[in-house]
């Protein structure tokens, strides 16, 4: 029974790290076409398409210098994003 109990704790607790997240990074560079405060969607187009993400709290933004900015002020300008399921880590001015 204890190794019943055992095994079936293992497994849960490997089921909670597989669902935790692939943690794959998606890269896109192009230009930021928009950015709604309100909804936190920004627009990017990247080689003719449009993909759209969403900022979080943790997302930053940095422009040219490697500074932090606000969204708004990259809005169409050339930019790196890089994001996670369609969540947004950072956006540098490129």
């Amino acid at each position: 029974m204890k190794k019943l109990l055992t095994t079936a704790v293992a497994v849960f607790a490997l089921a909670g790290v597989v669902e935790a997240g692939c943690g794959k990074k998606q890269n896109d560079s192009g230009t930021l076409s928009s950015f709604d405060k309100g909804t936190k969607t920004l627009v990017v187009s990247v080689d003719g398409k449009e993909v759209t993400l969403t900022a979080t709290k943790k997302t930053v933004a940095k422009d040219a210098n490697g500074k932090k900015t606000d969204l708004d002020s990259l809005v169409g300008k050339k930019v790196k994003v890089t994001s996670e399921h369609k969540k947004v880590d950072s956006v540098e001015a490129s």
